[in-house]
């Protein structure tokens, strides 16, 4: 959920730049987006117990029933029901809230004056997306915190792999050749591509199980199985 916005933040950027390449402006963007996450999080850090030390005291995570001690409130010989729900997994859950509105504050103080210089016409509904996404984070995190917590790991993998495959089939030329160009030489698709790589790579490290670190070399995997596989699946070969 922290890495979530940021990825949002790029995809929205580019989205809205209309462009096949990056420009001054739009990577100028991309850093500031990637600044305003880093330090919302650094903040939302200093601000949670202990304050003012970069170290969280959690009181840590056991099952799944912990993110949810709102439907297991006592019931004292089965008559009269305690409502004393605290939050069994503190700070996990509220640290995220608090992230969130770091993110929106940073987001409305250094992005306005950012856009206006490089990106005036579309940059701001970059922004006007963010403030319709962030409360639907929040929304998500407070009802599937506990489930996203558990599956974090394995979300990573496929959106991962899921976008790679996105990202390549909205080319127009699908020959090998093309793609693997593409790939190289222009600064935009490498980026993307690259960033696709990272997120896989973060999702098999958080696995819970022993995984051996040489499965990292299978990260650009996704995106060579695409280049050398697309030719057999062009839609013109079942004409």
């Amino acid at each position: 959920m922290t890495i979530l916005p940021l990825i949002i933040h790029w995809f929205c950027i580019d989205l809205n730049a209309h462009l096949r390449k990056f420009t001054k402006g739009e990577l100028i963007l991309h850093a500031s987006a990637c600044v305003e996450v880093f330090l919302s999080a650094f903040l939302t850090v200093l601000f949670t117990d202990p304050i003012w030390h970069l170290r969280i005291n959690s009181c840590g995570v056991h099952k799944l029933s912990d993110w949810y001690t709102l439907f297991h409130n006592p019931t004292p010989n089965y008559e009269t029901t305690l409502y004393c729900t605290q939050e069994a997994v503190y700070p996990l859950q509220t640290m995220i809230f608090v992230f969130y509105l770091f993110c929106v504050t940073l987001m409305m103080i250094i992005r306005p004056g950012l856009n206006v210089k490089f990106l005036p016409y579309r940059g701001k509904l970059a922004v006007y997306y963010a403030l319709y996404i962030f409360p639907i984070l929040a929304l998500l995190h407070a009802v599937a915190g506990g489930l996203i917590y558990y599956s974090f790991p394995y979300l990573s993998v496929l959106i991962s792999v899921v976008s790679n495959a996105l990202h390549f089939s909205i080319k127009l030329n699908q020959t090998m050749k093309s793609l693997l160009e593409t790939s190289i030489s222009q600064m935009r698709n490498a980026t993307i591509i690259l960033g696709h790589w990272v997120l896989l790579a973060y999702g098999i490290i958080s696995i819970p199980y022993e995984i051996s670190y040489f499965s990292l070399l299978l990260v650009p995997a996704p995106a060579l199985f695409y280049i050398f596989t697309a030719k057999y699946t062009d839609p013109d070969n079942f004409k």
